[in-house]
């Protein structure tokens, strides 16, 4: 490339993307880690969309109504914070930038929403961006669609690259897109050649342009370095009535010795090349320096935003007031009061007439009562509706001629729905909530694990959660999947034992504001345990006595879900023969280790023998059975040891041992 010609052509454009890649080259030199390339690469493209296109302001980075600029190949993440750095936004420092990498630094390796203002999702693992853009769009549509245009009118613009392009989720996300025609959704695909390994050619021959056009999309391509065909191409993009692919063609590294090298994809430390480097771009300034003239010229165009910003609070100023009130509660991420003085009516309800039900069945009449008084909640299925039971009457559904529907028809396409209803989360002003089988957790395991991570409250709703879902056998029939959504940090695993707790594990789901929450729900019948109608939210405290002891305890049986009731079974049978046996429900372990210690305590005192009955595996019991308390010759587990078997589900539970008896059985064992 003829550095030169470029300079000359567009001096000013140049001085301000070299802004970009100086910061980057110094960043990566003094962490001695980080991926150079993509940000030297992508700099042309991302300095013409922040001056001539973005609508931000950095003075109020949670605008509602700003654009939102995703940088899904995470690891080019100097790129996000050289431009939230130079536009002025105060949390990204000078000495950000300099701690790049470092321990307690808002720099942190890729993108970490939370971290700073102005990262609107966590990426890294790629293809997870892209795939978040597709809820992000979503929700905007539908928003649009509730509040009108002069108070919703936003793009979403994606910079990935081709490692996003070939991890499979993206393909799910682009094929969303285009059914849906998002015209809103603009990917601006660094098209460099280059992965770590080295030409893009050793492992893809995937021509892009076609699969985009394939999928529904418009697909413009422009020469990276060209500002002028750069945002011609994005005023093209804007206009179009479908979602937008710019094929951007550029040079990893540009400028650079490791330019159009794998190389130059990761950190460019030799010290004598970052010099050449700079002064190939005319940089004269020292580690860290941006001349006045550019840092100021950077700064005009992140103020350009206040006034925008200050015209769109005058328009929602005129709104109603109630629309208003709604709108800041979503984004506030509060529930009205009257969520649980519904909820509370239903359990009354339930308790007294004490229905037989799936949990699928009855997480559906939670829902007919919730959705009414939560405009904001998005329902979805991926291509399991009548099984998830997702879906109420009043929603509507989300598509092309329906924006304001509040049902999404997913496809098969777990991850792709997952990673979406993050996006939604993120956007704000939404609550989102999708199923599919628990076993298929995981194909959407990727995007859960980051839902966890950025602390948002996305709902995961899992159907036919043991082998008692029966003849679909052991590749439908989840047994570890339990214990692995446990064993993630920051989530509540749901597994409510009848209708009441399905109904107040909802309530918990859609108040929660930093976790997310998986619910694990039965495709079989259940009776109802809980006939004794309580306003109080048990299901709040994670585990609770649901059947105490007659007479001197001696034995205490602990159950989620579908076993409960074969607890409480098995404590008829142990107290018959005079053992005294209490029955602890565990909705949810999570709410349950967040309880004082008193609290355990009276629930798990020390002495009687305890079992623990579920149908998964015993990985994790072990903290209930001879933690708290509790010793491990005195503790057995009831449930799976190995993977399940095509057969109806009343015959698995006996097949495999799971019965009142045997968990009877088990507590007398252990007695002596």
């Amino acid at each position: 490339m003829d550095l030169k010609a470029l300079a000359a052509a567009n001096p000013d454009h140049w001085a301000k993307a070299t802004a970009i890649r100086a910061l980057t080259l110094d960043a990566v030199a003094a962490a001695n880690s980080g991926h150079s390339g993509m940000p030297m690469g992508m700099a042309d493209v991302a300095t013409v969309l922040f001056e001539k296109h973005l609508k931000f302001d950095p003075t109020q980075p949670n605008w509602p109504d700003r654009d939102r600029f995703i940088l899904s190949a995470g690891h080019g993440s100097m790129l996000l914070y050289a431009l939230l750095h130079l536009t002025g936004y105060a949390d990204m420092t000078l000495d950000e930038i300099k701690n790049f990498r470092q321990w307690g630094s808002r720099t942190a390796g890729h993108p970490e929403y939370g971290h700073a203002s102005g990262i609107e999702t966590t990426t890294g693992p790629l293809g997870q961006g892209i795939a978040n853009s597709v809820g992000f769009a979503m929700a905007e549509e539908i928003q649009r669609a509730h509040y009108g245009k002069k108070v919703v009118d936003h793009y979403t613009y994606v910079v990935a690259g081709d490692g996003c392009l070939m991890e499979g989720v993206s393909q799910e996300a682009i094929t969303l897109a285009g059914r849906h025609q998002l015209s809103k959704l603009i990917v601006l695909w660094d098209n460099n050649d280059i992965t770590i390994d080295g030409p893009v050619s050793l492992s893809d021959k995937t021509d892009q342009i076609g699969r985009f056009k394939s999928a529904g999309w418009s697909v413009l391509e422009v020469d990276g370095h060209d500002p002028v065909a750069i945002d011609a191409a994005l005023t093209k993009a804007k206009k179009g009535n479908k979602p937008t692919m710019v094929a951007c063609k550029t040079h990893i590294a540009l400028g650079h010795a490791a330019q159009d090298t794998s190389k130059g994809h990761g950190a460019l430390t030799d010290a004598d090349q970052l010099i050449a480097a700079k002064e190939g771009y005319g940089w004269k300034t020292g580690p860290f320096e941006v001349p006045a003239d550019v840092k100021n010229a950077w700064e005009a165009i992140g103020a350009r935003g206040v006034e925008t910003r200050r015209a769109w609070e005058e328009r929602f100023d005129t709104l109603p007031r109630s629309k208003r009130e709604t709108f800041n509660r979503a984004y506030a991420l509060e529930t009205p009061n009257k969520l649980s003085a519904v909820i509370k009516a239903f359990k009354k309800q339930m308790s007294e007439a004490a229905p037989k039900l799936a949990t699928r069945a009855s997480s559906e009449k939670v829902l007919e009562v919730v959705n009414p008084v939560l405009p904001e909640t998005v329902g979805g299925s991926a291509d399991l509706t009548g099984s998830n039971n997702t879906k109420t009457a009043d929603l509507g559904v989300f598509d092309v001629d329906s924006r304001g529907g509040r049902y999404v028809y997913w496809g098969i396409r777990e991850h792709g729905m997952a990673a979406a209803m993050n996006g939604m989360a993120l956007h704000g002003g939404l609550r989102p909530y999708g199923g599919t089988f628990m076993c298929f957790t995981d194909y959407a395991r990727p995007a859960m694990r980051l839902a966890a991570l950025m602390k948002i409250p996305t709902v995961f709703v899992m159907t036919h959660d043991s082998i008692g879902l029966g003849e679909d056998g052991p590749t439908h029939q989840p047994v570890e999947h339990l214990a692995i959504s446990r064993a993630t940090p920051n989530t509540h695993v749901f597994r409510p034992a009848d209708t009441i707790e399905t109904a107040e594990a909802w309530e918990l789901a859609l108040s929660a504001k930093e976790t997310p929450s998986v619910l694990s729900l039965t495709r079989q019948g259940l009776k109802t345990v809980r006939t004794e109608h309580k306003t109080k939210n048990l299901t709040a405290l994670g585990a609770y006595v649901l059947a105490d002891a007659d007479g001197r305890r001696q034995a205490i049986l602990l159950a989620t879900g579908s076993e409960v009731e074969i607890a409480l079974a098995a404590r008829d049978i142990l107290q018959e023969q005079g053992i005294g046996t209490r029955v602890v429900s565990m909705p949810c372990w999570e709410l349950f280790e967040d309880q004082d210690e008193s609290y355990r305590k009276r629930v798990l005192p020390g002495g009687p023998v305890r079992v623990a009955v579920e149908a998964g595996i015993r990985f994790g019991w072990d903290r209930w059975l001879f933690g708290e308390r509790g010793r491990r010759e005195k503790s057995g587990f009831v449930g799976m040891h190995d993977f399940g078997a095509s057969a109806p589900g009343g015959t698995l539970y006996k097949e495999f041992g799971i019965t009142a008896e045997a968990v009877a059985e088990k507590a007398k064992s252990l007695i002596k």
